[in-house]
């Protein structure tokens, strides 16, 4: 089961997190999450083979050619992931504030399966905040380390700069809402449980009579 990593880490009555299931068909879709949980870190995934290809990424990804930062492969996550944005609970895995950073579309450079078997995957990027070419490369284990850890690094091209710039800091909110992290973390139901007007309100707005053309000349 492709899932059944994602699946076993999580309890779903106890976590608004979507338990999804892999899909048929090759899709484009990229999306980065801004994740605060033990620490602040993103979350990088590629839409591949009905999942979400994820890695979690330290320091966030920069524009800087010359900066290599550490990715981790974890799990796959499912597509409706992709969308979420809101709070995972303290003491479930990965208990804290999510935001929707970027996300677009993206488009591999040369076999996608035979680059991500091999370790080496180059692609572009077409996001609202990430474009360009793009390189994530896996390291070389060092002894008893179990971590799969890859290196995201930006293409040199001309959406590269090199003028000490951080994406981070210049477009911290979500790219799906606009709010920051400590406003998702204040109202999250905003995004998983839309409000709905309670119910003695709609009683009165059903059975509120209207009042004749005689009451309003009496009043």
């Amino acid at each position: 089961m492709p899932l059944s990593t994602y699946h076993s880490k999580r309890n779903f009555a106890e976590t608004p997190e979507p338990r999804g299931r892999a899909a048929r068909g090759q899709g484009s879709r990229f999306v980065i999450q801004k994740h605060d949980a033990t620490r602040l870190h993103y979350d990088f995934r590629l839409e591949m083979d009905g999942v979400l290809k994820s890695w979690a990424v330290t320091r966030g990804p920069s524009l800087d050619p010359e900066e290599k930062r550490l990715a981790v492969h974890v799990e796959d996550h499912p597509l409706d992931y992709g969308d979420f944005e809101g709070n995972i609970p303290k003491g479930q895995y990965g208990g804290g504030t999510v935001l929707v950073w970027d996300r677009g579309t993206w488009k591999p450079i040369g076999d996608a399966r035979k680059g991500y078997a091999k370790g080496r995957l180059d692609f572009e990027l077409e996001g609202e905040k990430l474009r360009g070419r793009w390189h994530l490369v896996r390291m070389g284990a060092h002894g008893d380390e179990k971590a799969d850890n890859w290196l995201l690094i930006k293409g040199d091209d001309t959406h590269a700069r090199r003028d000490g710039t951080d994406i981070l800091k210049e477009e911290p909110r979500s790219a799906k809402t606009g709010r920051s992290l400590e406003e998702v973390a204040a109202a999250p139901e905003e995004i998983w449980k839309p409000k709905k007007p309670k119910a003695a309100e709609t009683v009165r707005q059903v059975r509120q009579p209207q009042r004749s053309k005689n009451q309003k000349s009496r009043a």
